[in-house]
């Protein structure tokens, strides 16, 4: 499936995704702009998806738990193609999209990271990494979320405007600690990054 035929999105909201993923069996945080807002606490820009962070190694609960469902997975350098029930995805392949159907428009998209025991491991860097217990909250509604500095890290290797805005927006709301991770990860991620002399304590 190429660019031109992706077809429409109706992303799921926060809400559904939670009812949806209740059957999952496995560790899951709602990610991309939504963490970014829901760490801001207010809504502050549209959203034209809805990303879910999930750990490599549990790619088939969610698979498991939506039967019936259309799942295509991103390879690399873009194209869709169809994502196998059981099939264990290989390492270059860190989205997913997925719908009720094929004549449905797109709802979720799952984004797999990488863990070592107990850690969460960028997929950037080996050394970025955290303990899975400190990666995430959970919002008012019990909606867990991955935390803004890791979500930030990756939106800054390509900071189109939609990353612009969130990281506007969460910047005065990051504290010293957080501040300082992000520099050093993207550091390590990427190098030098214009959003590092903005993130000085």
């Amino acid at each position: 499936m190429t660019a031109q035929d992706l077809g429409r999105w109706e992303p799921a909201s926060p809400n559904e995704v939670r009812e949806l993923m209740a059957a999952v069996d496995a560790p899951w945080w709602i990610a991309g702009g939504y963490a970014i807002e829901f760490a801001v606490g207010e809504p502050f820009r549209e959203h034209a998806d809805i990303d879910i962070l999930l750990l490599r190694r549990d790619q088939l609960a969610a698979q498991q738990a939506l039967p019936g469902w259309e799942w295509w997975a991103a390879d690399p350098p873009g194209v869709l193609r169809p994502w196998a029930v059981g099939e264990i995805l290989p390492a270059r392949v860190h989205d997913v999209w997925c719908r009720p159907s094929a004549d449905a428009p797109w709802r979720l998209q799952f984004m797999l990271d990488e863990s070592d025991g107990e850690d969460w491991v960028s997929r950037h860097h080996p050394r970025i990494r955290r303990p899975l217990k400190d990666i995430g909250f959970v919002n008012a509604d019990g909606i867990p979320y991955l935390a803004p500095e890791i979500q930030l890290m990756y939106k800054a290797n390509g900071a189109r405007p939609k990353d612009e805005l969130d990281f506007a927006a969460m910047l005065p709301k990051l504290e010293a600690p957080q501040r300082r991770w992000l520099r050093e990860a993207m550091a390590l991620a990427y190098g030098e990054r214009p959003w590092m002399a903005r993130l000085a304590d």
